[in-house]
Parts: structure tokens; sequence; C-alpha cells
């Protein structure tokens, strides 16, 4: 079963809730790893507890969203299993996914437009690993 966990920092924390209501109109479970307000927070935290729980099982999926995006990125890429990508449109969303088999997404607030982080989460839940001869690539990680 696949587990979607979520998170922010502050800058990240009002996109990070349209976020929330977008996964729940689609019927999404999703487990929200906080903050849960907009006072000021480290990103690492909060990365560290998504990146965490989506290496537990390979089906989960993680949101990270910071004002950049980059900071999330940098911090979940520490773990084992963890392939975070910064997604900035459709097709880097697409091929995070077919290419990287990214587990985790990064999302920047203050680059995106909500229509358009939101297009890239839809994309990144739907897009499925291709495989083949990106898997000999992933193991090289």
């Amino acid at each position: 079963m696949r587990k979607i966990f979520i998170s922010s920092d502050h800058a990240g924390y009002k996109l990070k809730e349209f976020i929330k209501i977008y996964l729940s109109k689609k019927k999404l479970s999703f487990q929200d790893m906080g903050p849960y307000n907009a006072d000021r927070v480290d990103y690492p935290d909060y990365a560290h507890k998504v990146a965490k729980r989506v290496k537990t099982n390979k089906d989960n999926i993680g949101i990270l969203v910071c004002g950049s995006g980059m900071g999330m990125n940098i911090a979940a890429n520490r773990h084992k299993n963890i392939r975070a990508a910064q997604c900035f449109n459709l097709k880097s969303t697409k091929l995070s996914r077919l290419h990287n088999d990214a587990n985790i997404i990064t999302l920047g607030s203050r680059l995106l437009t909500k229509k358009n982080a939101l297009n890239c989460v839809g994309v990144f839940l739907k897009t499925k690993f291709e495989g083949g001869r990106h898997s000999k690539r992933i193991k090289k990680i």
C-alpha cells in the first residue's frame, strides 16, 4: 500500500496546505509530518522526517516544500535509498519518475505557481518508473 508523506518549512507551509487540499479531493491518503503552522522552522528537520518514512517501504512517496525546493532536496538526498527530485514543470517531474525512480518530489513555493505545483504533484503520483536500462543506473547511485 502506497503511503504519501508531506512536509514543508515555514516558507512552503501555505503551498503544503494547498497540496493537502488537492490530495484530499483526490481521495488520496497522506500523512502530514509538519509543521502545523507558518512559524519559522529549519527545513532539514522536516526533510529528514519524510525521508525516514519514505525509505521504510519502496512504494512510499514524499512531498517536500520549501522556498526554493533546493534545501529540502539536499537534505532528503542525504538518506540512503532516497531519490529526491526538485521539479519545476511537468517534463522534469515526469522524467524524475520515469528515468530516476524519484521517491520524493521537492517543490519551491517561491518559484512555482499553485497550479503548476499541483500539476507536478499529480504527474509525480501517477507516473511509474520505466525500469529497463534505467534500473542499472539507479543501482549505481
